[in-house]
């Protein structure tokens, strides 16, 4: 006997994974006309199988392969769809003031950079790190301001011995303490926005040379 199509999930799950389907579907089908092949060589001339069957099998698969191509365009459609409300969204935040929970800033050769780190409660002591893409650290020292609340950090583009670092992402950290010992302390990018593009499919938003999320804003002003 013939093997039966196998039932997919695409049509209550228009989105699911249209190339896995597509994949399995061409298996099941290479499998299909393997036996059906093997079938109809040894088949008794005396009794010549029914074709209704593996007639009806065809019907299926056919039935099948267009499901699964209609799925394939659904899933277009909808990722144009969000990409689209995304971007539309974005647009909204061109001109307005922003803050995020973004830490990395992009650096141009020769400039600077801008970030606002925030200390949960008065601190004794803080330390703001650089580091580059590679995760090492190019300059690190206190901060001047260790009062609860957020503050603005610029950096000059230069190295803790006063060099002058090559463009690239720069990422800022820091740490402060109390006298009871640690405390919440985060850092972030903050300014203009200027533009809305995507960027390796995602939309972002555009702070001087440095891209931000939509997901992580934290005010708008």
């Amino acid at each position: 006997m013939v093997t039966s199509v196998a039932n997919t999930n695409s049509a209550s799950n228009p989105t699911s994974n249209t190339a896995a389907d597509s994949s399995k579907f061409s298996t099941d089908y290479t499998t299909f006309l393997n036996l059906l092949t093997a079938q109809v060589k040894n088949q008794d001339p005396l009794s010549p199988m029914d074709t209704t069957e593996w007639t009806n099998q065809l019907v299926q698969y056919s039935s099948v392969e267009q499901q699964i191509k209609a799925n394939g365009y659904l899933e277009t459609i909808a990722n144009a769809s969000g990409a689209s409300g995304s971007m539309t969204s974005a647009v909204n935040y061109i001109g307005k003031t922003i803050g995020s929970d973004e830490p990395t800033a992009t650096l141009t050769d020769g400039g600077s950079a801008t970030w606002n780190y925030t200390l949960g409660s008065t601190a004794t002591s803080a330390t703001l790190t650089i580091k580059d893409a590679d995760g090492k650290t190019v300059w690190s020292d206190s901060a001047d301001d260790l009062t609860a609340g957020t503050h603005s950090f610029a950096w000059d583009g230069k190295d803790s011995s006063g060099n002058a670092v090559g463009a690239g992402k720069y990422t800022l950290s820091v740490s402060a303490a109390n006298a009871d010992g640690a405390i919440d302390a985060s850092a972030g990018l903050t300014g203009i926005v200027t533009s809305a593009q995507t960027e390796n499919g995602s939309t972002v938003l555009k702070i001087g040379n440095s891209s931000v999320s939509l997901d992580s804003i934290t005010s708008v002003s």
